[in-house]
C-alpha cells in the first residue's frame, strides 16, 4: 500500500492510519503497538515537562522500531486577566463544595508553549523523533527548519484554509485536516477567531485543491470504511483518535471508558468550559453548568484547565467524575473495545476489503 502513496513511504509506515496524540490519553505502549502494527503511533507532550517527554520518548523507542510522532501545543501566552479568573472560580464555588474543597485562590497558567519552550526543543533536536506535529498555531520559521535539517517530518494541525497556507508557508512537511467532527481541543490557531466550522470531508477537499501538501485527515474517522472515504477524497493518510480510547493500552480511566461505552457517546459537544479553548467532549455535568444561561467567560487557556483539572481531581477522590475531560469526538458510538494492535488489523481488513 505504501508504495501507492509517497508520503506513506516516507513515514516508513505500512499503512496510511495515524494514532492521533491525545495528551493524557496516548502512552508510550499505546504508541509503540501503532507503530509495530504498521502505523504511525504518536506521543502528546504537550502537558508534559522536558523531563516527562524525555521518559515517554525514551519508553516507546525501548518498545519498537518504528517511527513514532511527538506532538507540542504552539498556542500562544495566555492572556492573564484577574477579575476574569476571579469571576470564574465564584461561580464554580459550588461545584468545588459538592467536591469537597474550597476553591483556589488563583489559577496558573499550567503549560509551557512550544513557542517559548527551549528545554522541549533541546529535547527533540537531540532525540530526532521521526515526526513531530504541532497543534495550535506554529513555531518560528527557524525552529522547523532545525527540526526538518535534523531528520524530522514535521506535521501541522489546521482547522481551515488559511491555516493550513500559514503552515506550508512556514516549511512544514503535511498538513493535518482537523475537522469539526473531532474529539480534543480544536487545532485552531486563534480561539477568539470566527471559526468556519468545517467538516473534514469539505476542509480536506478545500486543502487538496489549495495547496501543494500531503494531507492527512482527522475527524470523526472510526472504521476502515471511513479512511478509505478519506483517502478517495485526496487525503494522504487518516489520523483516529477517539477509536483509539477503549484500547487496554490508552491512558483512560474507568469512567472515560464505561462513559464511551454508553449512551453518553452519542452526546458530545465543542466547548470552551473545561480548558478555556473549543474541545469537544462528552457531555457531563460541568460542562452544562459552565454553559448556563448568565454563566461568565471561562479564563482563558490553559488557566481554565487548572481550575477544572483541581476541580476533577478531588471529586473523583469522592467517586465522582461527572466533571472530568472526557475527549472524543462525534463518530464516539462506533467505538470498539480492541487491543491497539487487533484495531489497526481491523482498520486495514475493512479499509482493503
Amino acid at each position: 500500500m505504501s508504495s501507492l502513496n509517497p508520503f506513506i513511504a516516507r513515514l516508513g509506515i505500512a499503512f496510511p492510519i495515524i494514532q492521533a496524540p491525545m495528551a493524557g490519553v496516548s502512552t508510550p505502549q499505546l504508541a509503540a503497538a501503532v507503530s509495530n502494527a504498521g502505523g504511525l503511533g504518536s506521543l502528546g507532550i504537550g502537558a508534559s515537562t522536558a523531563d516527562q517527554a524525555r521518559k515517554m520518548i525514551e519508553e516507546t523507542r525501548s518498545l519498537t522500531r518504528g517511527p513514532f510522532n511527538v506532538n507540542v501545543f504552539c498556542h500562544a501566552p495566555a492572556e492573564r486577566d484577574a477579575a476574569r479568573e476571579a469571576a470564574w472560580l465564584r461561580y464554580l464555588a459550588p461545584l468545588f463544595a459538592e467536591a469537597g474543597i474550597e476553591p483556589p485562590a488563583a489559577l496558573n497558567e499550567i503549560y509551557t508553549t512550544f513557542l517559548h519552550d527551549d528545554a522541549v526543543f533541546d529535547l527533540l533536536i537531540e532525540q530526532r523523533p521521526s515526526v513531530v506535529s504541532f497543534h495550535f498555531g506554529l513555531p518560528s520559521v527557524d525552529r522547523i527548519k532545525a527540526l526538518r535539517d535534523a531528520g524530522i517530518t514535521t506535521l501541522a494541525s489546521a482547522t481551515n484554509l488559511r491555516e493550513a497556507e500559514l503552515g506550508e508557508q512556514a516549511g512544514v512537511d503535511a498538513i493535518v485536516a482537523q475537522g469539526i467532527e473531532a474529539g480534543g481541543h480544536r487545532g485552531m490557531f486563534d480561539p477568539d477567531a470566527v471559526d468556519e466550522q468545517l467538516s473534514t470531508a469539505v476542509l480536506v477537499r478545500l486543502l487538496v485543491q489549495r495547496t501543494k501538501l500531503p494531507v492527512i485527515a482527522a475527524g470523526g474517522i472510526m472504521d476502515g470504511q471511513g479512511i478509505k472515504a478519506a483517502l478517495d477524497l485526496g487525503a494522504a493518510a487518516a489520523q483516529l483518535g477517539t477509536a483509539f480510547v477503549l484500547c487496554p493500552e490508552s491512558a483512560a480511566n474507568a469512567s472515560y471508558r464505561a462513559n464511551l461505552r454508553s449512551e453518553r457517546a452519542a452526546a458530545t459537544r465543542l466547548t470552551s468550559v473545561l480548558s478555556g479553548r473549543p474541545a469537544r467532549g462528552m457531555v457531563n455535568r460541568l460542562i452544562a453548568f459552565g454553559e448556563s444561561l448568565g454563566s461568565p467567560v471561562p479564563a482563558a487557556y490553559p488557566v481554565a484547565y487548572d481550575a477544572a483539572k483541581q476541580l476533577s481531581a478531588a471529586a473523583a477522590k469522592l467517586g465522582n467524575h461527572e466533571f472530568a475531560a472526557q475527549w472524543a469526538g462525534q463518530g464516539a458510538p462506533l467505538a470498539r473495545e480492541l487491543t491497539a494492535a487487533q484495531l489497526v488489523q481491523t482498520l486495514v481488513q475493512e479499509l482493503q476489503g
